[in-house]
């Protein structure tokens, strides 16, 4: 006799379930079972997993079911407190069309009966859907045990009969024997148990049906219990030492046959009934090749249908039938023509009316592949869509991926860049020797993704797309955080265990098989940290129960913790889609509706046939267009993006001088020194920077840039490799080169130099190995010499690791000179569309409004007359700051100051203002309008506002008071028999002088908290050369080299500037002085805690608005014994202080000299007078030398100045840029 688990689930039975189902399947192996359930409540999340593991373990058959929620004989639309009880279920698919029941089921659940997260169906449902499945009663908490143990035996019957009137002999009666062997755990479970069993038992003898024995599986191993116990307490939020709390038996473990029938030795018979129900399933697929939705063709294509499937029988012929034979019919055929049609018209508007043959074959060799791969259908939704998107003004991007390869889908106008001109490859998108599913993921604008969803739902109905779903895993450092907390581990000891934890892959000296000590990677999972890792320390070493945090985390790594939904991807389905995969339900993020999702995630949802498709958001996209509307409103000028000149000079001008910063793919730094070097002339050169510029690749661009500037020769092993390499220098830098080569050097097919391509890029050796050998033979079949061919073979074997996708590069390279091109011509419009789209990204922010400045163009606080409700460019060519970014200020109140502007003109002065605004404008957002800057133009400094007036009053609050009268007055008198009364008009109150200075750094600060920056000025503006020379890094990156340094175990010296924005001198509770400063920079902020004598010695510098210069060091914050080290005790890193000082004294303290570098091109007359003014301009204390090069003669001469000293500041040195000298700082 043998047994199968048929009440089984899995971790997908979300923070309840904690066997993962490799682990069921080796252990259900192990034990010789034949079959293995999965039972997951209410759901099929891990149906596809399930069915992929099980094939590498085909002694074990696998069973699909579920364990699904059944009202209480009411219907599951109801959702009230009088409707939330509800009983479990199993049920398990015998054949497909159970299978397909089973989805009905679970969809209903999720779609119509979830409430209070339990997707629920009525017995109507469960009778409706009954066809195919196998029925057991389930657990305790079952319609017949809960009736059993109630009492109620009569109901109980009732029940049995019911089911096995919908189920007939697939019906069985289920029983579950847990008896805890936890120490003082109570036996309640199994009581309640005994008391079911003893029912069921009888029913079934009564009313002739067969029992099955279950043991309600939910972990792997008994071990596995304890870490099971744990996440039930994360379940239900509570400590592991809570009294009260839910606790399983510990006994819910895939058990063997002998201890089943240890608990179930008196009934034989309800193991071995198992084995009839696993008799009873069929082996059946549930993949399927793809069902693609259909596409409805116009009626006016329709009427002439005759004369275009005539026309285009050639093609239509090439697909007529599927791999099979089987024919696929009138409507494929006419989906084809249509296809066809769509494309000969979009390639006449792409190349003209007379193609060349080049174009006209690979057009026509694409439409062959696409109908005999059976994809026509595929293509028209596609382009159905994009151009629903285009006309409703919704940007979208040029391609992505290897769909740039397709000529038909660029005279689709699904993509923008011409495949053939740039060498793009169809097969890199289709292999025609192999059937798979196309993949177009497409980029919208950010705005207008969602709305390409509803046009999409709107079309093929709310039942046909949906939603993909995302499942999120407990990462090591969050399962140690969260075990940590139910253990009660002070928090300390668990951000200290967390931080052994490194966030990249690490490197560790272990013993090979042959003894040897060798150096290797491991991922940062719990598994490999505790073997070889700093946390290896801990579990040997640490406390009883910072070992079991680790251990019972190292379990619970990898659960999953919650289900999410993909935030680009949706499928579109030929039907309903319950009848193909099964649906669950989540909100949508935007609208809070419901919205359907797909139970298997993206790994597998092509697998069943569904169309998946990726509706990417790129934020690029969205600054092109706001760009774009931002030189309509300055210039009334309007253009099409995608129709700039591809060889502007002014565009490869920025590049050149790496003015890259806000241009898409091209803002980092190293990317900017390469440029430089480079010197790009042509967008051929930026698609290759663009695919060279990442790890690996980045090795051939000193070779890149040698070659382009003409300083290293050009070699080719072979002539024949020139036309193909040219554009790279004679450098392999894309897949598609290779494949080109192996086809123009060896006769490779189309879809053999795909397939090369993929196994190199793959590693697939055997593959690898057998193309070879036909390279090398096709190779010298063509009169090629087979030691060069293996030169060539080798290079592409060191090289395919990094080789890039060229249909991506040239794609986002076509982005990224469009973002080039709009900052070479209107740099503020440009800018402006930046700081709108990146306003709650604050370090994007800075990079932004440095880069601004660098480029001479001012951003200016918001104002009442002249900003819109995002940042505009003015007449000037300045920036202005949206009022729509001031904080707490409502797009109510920013809507309504616009349509009054619109409708009645600019606001005079402020009592205009507040005359007909009042009523709109309230205290608080007249408040943040005043500090934000928005009344500067009026001439009233804001303090003035705060000043007492005539009557005592703030005068703010005397003007609002104003306004309310005027407003009141004006409402009278429109109702008035007298009409207005000038008299009795209220009085302007008046402007209360100015007294004393306004507080600047007053002033910035509730600047900055309105409008999240400094924008009249900042705090450290006047120091930035010190902080630019002296800092090595910026407050805001403390906290993350504490955690490096700890990590390490290594010390860093550190030096930061910045300035007091609050401080709090404190005392202990044992009367001890302490203090705790905010200190904030360009970038940043940090707390500064000082103790002791630290705090004795410089409280007097931690002044608010101080301007500070800190040297220290980042190291343990206290001494550890030696005999406590041993014992693996440590101390936490922090920053300790060793040196204060005011910034303003930096300079004088550490500058020894300061040299200016010149070169004899530069010395003009105008340079000369220019420079000379500006060092007397600037007298000091520093010593000047400066360095002459001529590049001609190649000479080096330093000259001392006697004459002049200077005083390094920000002014000085940004004129010294003005001038483009370079310059070097001398430090002591």
């Amino acid at each position: 006799m043998s047994f199968v688990h048929l009440h089984v689930h899995t971790q997908y039975s979300i923070l309840d379930g904690q066997a993962s189902i490799a682990s069921l399947f080796e252990r259900a192996k192990e034990l010789g079972m034949p079959a293995l359930a999965i039972t997951d409540h209410g759901n099929m999340y891990g149906v596809k997993e399930f069915l992929k593991v099980a094939k590498k373990f085909p002694e074990v058959k696998p069973i699909v079911g579920c364990e699904i929620y059944v009202t209480r004989h009411y219907d599951h639309k109801l959702k009230d407190k009088d409707h939330r009880s509800y009983y479990h279920l199993i049920l398990l698919a015998k054949n497909y069309e159970g299978y397909r029941n089973l989805m009905k089921i679970v969809s209903t659940g999720h779609i119509e009966g979830k409430y209070y997260e339990k997707p629920r169906v009525s017995h109507e449902v469960v009778e409706k859907y009954a066809e195919g499945l196998v029925c057991c009663s389930a657990c305790i908490a079952g319609e017949i045990p809960r009736a059993i143990i109630a009492g109620d035996m009569k109901g109980a019957e009732e029940a049995v009969m019911w089911h096995k009137r919908v189920f007939g002999s697939d019906y069985y009666l289920e029983v579950q024997e847990h008896k805890t062997q936890v120490p003082g755990q109570s036996q309640e479970v199994y009581e309640r148990q005994v008391v079911a069993n003893e029912g069921i038992f009888a029913l079934a003898e009564k009313t002739g049906t067969k029992v099955v024995a279950t043991n309600d599986v939910h972990f792997t191993r008994k071990e596995d219990g304890p870490a099971h116990d744990r996440l039930i307490c994360l379940t239900t939020n509570v400590f592991v030492d809570d009294p009260n709390r839910m606790r399983y038996t510990q006994q819910e473990y895939l058990k063997s046959e002998e201890e089943m029938l240890d608990i179930f030795y008196k009934h034989p018979e309800t193991l071995a009934n198992t084995l009839e129900v696993a008799d009873k399933i069929e082996v059946y697929k549930i993949d399927k090749d793809p069902i693609l939705p259909k596409f409805d063709l116009p009626e006016d294509f329709i009427k002439d249908i005759d004369s275009y499937l005539e026309k285009y029988k050639e093609i239509i012929d090439e697909g007529r039938c599927d791999k099979n034979g089987t024919e696929r019919g009138e409507e494929f055929c006419r989906s084809v023509a249509y296809l066809c049609h769509l494309t000969y018209k979009g390639a006449q508007w792409r190349y003209g009316d007379n193609m060349t043959e080049e174009q006209a074959e690979r057009i026509e060799f694409e439409l062959k592949t696409i109908c005999k791969m059976g994809f026509p259908d595929y293509f028209l939704i596609v382009q159905d869509f994009i151009a629903a998107a285009r006309s409703e003004g919704i940007s979208v991007g040029p391609g992505r991926g290897s769909a740039a390869g397709s000529a038909v889908a660029y005279c689709l106008k699904i993509t923008n860049i011409d495949p053939i001109k740039y060498d793009l490859l169809f097969e890199r998108f289709l292999n025609p020797d192999r059937i798979n599913m196309p993949d177009v993921d497409i980029d919208f604008d950010d705005d207008g993704r969602y709305r390409v969803f509803q046009y999409i739902e709107e079309k093929y109905g709310k039942d046909h797309i949906s939603h993909v779903i995302t499942y999120g895993t407990m990462a090591a450092k969050s399962a140690i955080k969260d075990v940590a907390r139910v253990s009660r581990l002070p928090i300390d000891e668990s951000n200290r265990l967390t931080k052994l934890v490194p966030d990249r892959p690490f490197e560790a000296t272990i013993t090979d098989a042959d003894g040897k000590k060798v150096t290797k990677e491991f991922k940062p999972k719990l598994g490999n940290c505790l073997k070889y890792g700093e946390l290896r320390t801990e579990l040997e070493n640490g406390t009883e129960q910072i070992r079991e945090v680790l251990e019972y985390a190292g379990k619970l790594e990898g659960c999953i913790r919650q289900t999410g939904v993909h935030a680009c991807a949706m499928i579109i389905g030929r039907g309903n889609l319950t009848e193909y995969i099964p649906i669950s339900i989540a909100n949508d993020k935007l609208t809070g509706e419901e919205v359907w999702v797909s139970q298997y995630d993206g790994h597998y949802i092509e697998e069943v046939g569904m169309l998946k498709m990726d509706f990417l958001g790129l934020r690029t996209l969205s600054i092109i267009k706001e760009c774009q509307a931002n030189i309509k409103k300055r210039w009334g000028v309007e253009f099409d993006i995608e129709k700039i000149p591809i060889d502007d000079k002014e565009t490869y001008e920025l590049y050149s001088r790496g003015d890259t910063t806000s241009v898409f793919q091209f803002e980092s730094p190293g990317m900017k020194e390469w440029l430089i070097k480079l010197q790009p002339t042509r967008f051929e050169d930026l698609i290759a920077m663009n695919a060279l510029y990442r790890p690996g690749p980045m090795d051939y661009i000193p070779d890149f840039v040698e070659r382009k500037q003409g300083r290293q020769s050009i070699v080719y092993d072979l002539p024949e490799m020139e036309d193909i390499l040219q554009d790279t220098y004679g450098i392999t830098v894309y897949q598609e080169q290779v494949m080109l080569l192996s086809r123009k050097l060896a006769n490779f097919t189309r879809g053999q130099a795909d397939t090369l391509r993929k196994a190199m890029g793959k590693k697939i050796i055997d593959l690898l190995n057998s193309l070879k050998d036909l390279f090398l033979e096709g190779g010298q079949k063509n009169g090629h010499p087979k030691e060069t061919l293996e030169k060539i073979w080798a290079d592409w074997e060191k090289f395919a690791a990094y080789a890039f996708n060229k249909s991506h590069a040239t794609c986002y390279a076509w982005v990224s000179y469009q973002t080039g091109w709009l900052k070479a011509h209107y740099p503020a419009e440009f800018q402006a569309a930046n700081l709108t789209k990146n306003l709650s990204n604050m370090d994007e922010i800075k990079k932004i409004m440095d880069d601004c400045k660098k480029n001479g163009i001012k951003v200016l606080n918001p104002d009442i007359n002249e900003s819109d409700a995002r940042f505009t460019v003015n007449k000037q060519g300045e920036i202005r700051f949206g009022m729509g970014g001031i904080k707490g200020f409502g797009d109510n109140i920013v809507r309504a100051i616009l349509a009054e502007r619109e409708e009645n003109g600019l606001f005079a002065d402020i009592y205009d203002f507040v005359e007909r605004m009042s009523g709109v404008v309230n205290r608080k957002a007249f408040e943040s309008l005043l500090h934000a800057g928005a009344f500067d133009s009026f001439g009233i400094c804001r303090k003035q506002f705060m000043l007492p007036g005539k009557n005592g009053d703030m005068f703010i609050d005397t003007l609002l008071r104003y306004g309310e009268l005027y407003r009141k007055d004006t409402m009278e008198s429109s109702v008035s028999l007298f009409g207005e009364v000038e008299e009795m008009k209220p009085e302007r109150p008046e402007i209360p002088a100015m007294t004393g200075e306004e507080d600047i750094l007053e002033k910035l600060q509730l600047e900055k908290e309105l409008v999240g920056m400094y924008l009249s000025s900042h705090p450290l503006d006047r120091y930035q050369f010190e902080m630019e020379n002296f800092a090595t890094c910026q407050l805001g990156e403390i906290n993350t080299l504490v955690s490096e340094c700890e990590m390490k175990k290594t010390k860093m010296k550190v030096s930061v500037a910045g300035f007091v924005t609050k401080t709090e001198h404190i005392n202990s509770q044992n009367s001890r002085p302490w203090s705790k400063t905010v200190i904030e920079d360009f970038g940043g902020s940090y707390e500064l805690k000082l103790y002791g004598k630290d705090h004795e010695a410089y409280m007097s510098y931690l002044v608010q608005n101080n301007t500070l210069f800190i040297e220290g060091e980042i190291d343990e914050k206290y001494y550890v014994k030696p005999e406590d080290r041993a014992q693996g005790k440590t101390a936490p890193y922090g920053l300790k202080v060793k040196k204060i000082m005011l910034l303003g004294n930096v300079t004088d303290t550490y500058i020894k000299g300061f040299a200016i570098n010149i070169t004899t091109p530069m010395l003009t007359p105008q340079f000369r007078d220019a420079l000379v003014g500006l060092i007397k301009k600037n007298k000091g204390t520093v010593p000047l030398s400066m360095f002459l090069y001529d590049p001609e003669n190649k000479w080096n001469i330093e000259f001392l100045s006697r004459k002049f000293r200077v005083a390094v500041t920000a002014g000085f040195i940004e004129e010294l840029e003005n001038l483009h000298v370079r310059y070097t700082v001398l430090k002591k």
